[in-house]
């Protein structure tokens, strides 16, 4: 301690929802069941996959790369969020916030960058048909993943370098959110944080900017290309196809819109309702991902019947 300020801290309280604490045990309970509803549908999904040698194709590749990551993602947040609302477990190391906050944001930048691949892919699938497969051939697929996972570890790692090495003097070790954010974190301290602000909207902005404008782009294409088959029964697979993936995308941006805006510039919202925003852009996408390609998509729709009805 020094002048008020902590020095270097090395532990830090995660206090959930600042403003709902008297009810935060029972808050624990739908997002528990969003948790276990969203690792069955996700798990469903991924052994449908791996066991139908028919959906080894690379529309339902990326399927399982998105259930794998929202997986991830989602175990990421929810055990330590309900051993906040449950069992008081509010500590945590200053070290391992910054890997959770690190691992967090890049899953994030991940899973915007699999719905990305999968836009790109019904653009190569409906706009040039004959030349799909040999596009996206499995070393194709390989690729785009490492790259996906090496370029998003990459854009988010200056983000902790800058906190360690930038930032020395906090105000408080009291986070009030449920999970190890960046924002969340860079408000702590005392220092000047600008540099810390700016990076973290440059990424934001790169992730969220940049994935936005290709994938409507995309779609834009699939569509003019949609209409202009010869065949109405040819259209209807095509469109039908396509629908699941803009719900997925639509859901995913609305909410991380809807974050983001509220967060930056909704300074009369209450804490809490940032705080609840920014849990339901990263939990309900991992629970609606499989809903929605279950009940949208034909071909895994017919398995799942053919696994109930065993």
């Amino acid at each position: 301690m020094a002048n008020g300020t902590i020095f270097m801290p090395s532990l830090l309280l995660l206090i959930g929802i600042p403003g709902l604490e008297a009810v935060q045990c029972w808050i624990g309970i739908p997002f528990c069941a969003m948790y276990v509803t969203a690792m069955i549908g996700n798990y469903l999904l991924l052994f449908i996959i791996r066991s139908e040698s028919s959906l080894h194709k690379p529309m339902y590749l990326f399927l399982a790369m998105l259930g794998v990551t929202d997986i991830a993602l989602s175990t990421c947040i929810l055990p330590k969020m309900l051993g906040i609302f449950w069992f008081d477990l509010k500590e945590i190391y200053f070290e391992a916030c910054l890997l959770k906050m690190w691992i967090i944001h890049t899953f994030q930048s991940i899973e915007l960058g699999i719905l990305l691949a999968m836009a790109l892919d019904r653009y190569v699938a409906i706009c040039e048909p004959l030349r799909h497969t040999t596009i996206f051939t499995p070393q194709f697929l390989t690729q785009i993943m490492v790259g996906l996972a090496i370029s998003s570890a990459i854009l988010v790692s200056p983000s902790i370098v800058l906190i360690k090495c930038h930032l020395k003097h906090y105000k408080t070790t009291v986070i009030s959110h449920t999970y190890c954010e960046h924002m969340a974190i860079v408000k702590l301290a005392v220092d000047d944080i600008r540099v810390n602000k700016a990076y973290g909207l440059f990424v934001a902005f790169t992730i969220l900017g940049f994935d936005i404008i290709f994938i409507t782009l995309s779609y834009i294409l699939i569509f003019i290309a949609v209409f202009r088959l010869p065949q109405k029964e040819a259209r209807l697979k095509a469109f039908n196809t396509c629908i699941a993936h803009i719900f997925v995308f639509l859901e995913f941006y609305l909410l991380a819109f809807f974050s983001f805006f509220t967060h930056r510039f909704g300074f009369h919202i209450p804490p809490y309702v940032h705080i609840l925003l920014s849990n339901l852009y990263l939990l309900v996408p991992p629970l609606l991902n499989p809903i929605i390609y279950g009940v949208k998509t034909k071909e895994i729709r017919n398995h799942i019947i053919k696994i109930l009805h065993h």
